[in-house]
């Protein structure tokens, strides 16, 4: 069942009780992606092993619990159904049924402004979220650049625009992360100044 998952969803990380469970599990609002076109569906989990699920006006608890393996039980209308809870970011959970091939996708809203009603909202979530995690890593970091068959740096983004922008480099040389070991990605100088 886990290769389904991994095939569709690659890099999860597992949940992590010290790491997630108190800072980015319990007491979040975790909107449901799976048929959110048809019905909005919120999920808190509560301390006290309290299931929160809200749909427009109506909202029921239920339970979940946890064992030592992080695997989660979850009472729900269908019955109770076996989890293993992933993260592929601190706010993008996923729930994979332990009996089927299927899984449920959630989004954590708490500190999201705008109500996530549809794809297009979640599009738009994902599109700023990781817009904003690329600018930071960007600023972040220095890159090696690749120029006649000679590497130089390592250089911020900052520093690369201005070579580029006083003509002393050109804006289609390679560039890699300080953490690379190679130019296989194909990134250009270019690239990073679209992200700035």
């Amino acid at each position: 069942m886990n290769d389904y998952l991994h095939r569709t969803i690659p890099n999860l990380k597992p949940f992590s009780y010290e790491h997630h469970h108190d800072s980015h599990f319990i007491n979040q609002r975790w909107v449901l992606v799976n048929g959110i076109s048809k019905k909005k569906s919120i999920y808190i989990f509560k301390e006290d092993n309290i299931l929160e699920i809200s749909r427009k006006d109506n909202v029921i608890e239920t339970s979940w619990n946890i064992d030592i393996q992080n695997n989660f039980s979850i009472e729900t209308e269908d019955g109770l159904i076996t989890v293993e809870a992933y993260f592929k970011d601190d706010d993008i959970l996923v729930l994979n049924n332990k009996d089927k091939e299927e899984f449920a996708l959630y989004i954590n809203t708490t500190d999201y402004e705008d109500e996530l009603n549809s794809i297009e909202d979640i599009n738009a979530f994902l599109k700023e979220k990781y817009r904003k995690k690329v600018s930071t890593i960007i600023y972040d970091h220095e890159f090696y650049y690749i120029e006649q068959s000679k590497e130089y740096g390592p250089f911020k983004v900052e520093e690369l625009a201005e070579k580029v922008k006083s003509g002393e480099i050109s804006a289609y040389c390679f560039v890699k992360d300080v953490n690379e070991y190679d130019y296989s990605k194909r990134m250009r100088i270019e690239d990073l100044i679209k992200e700035l």
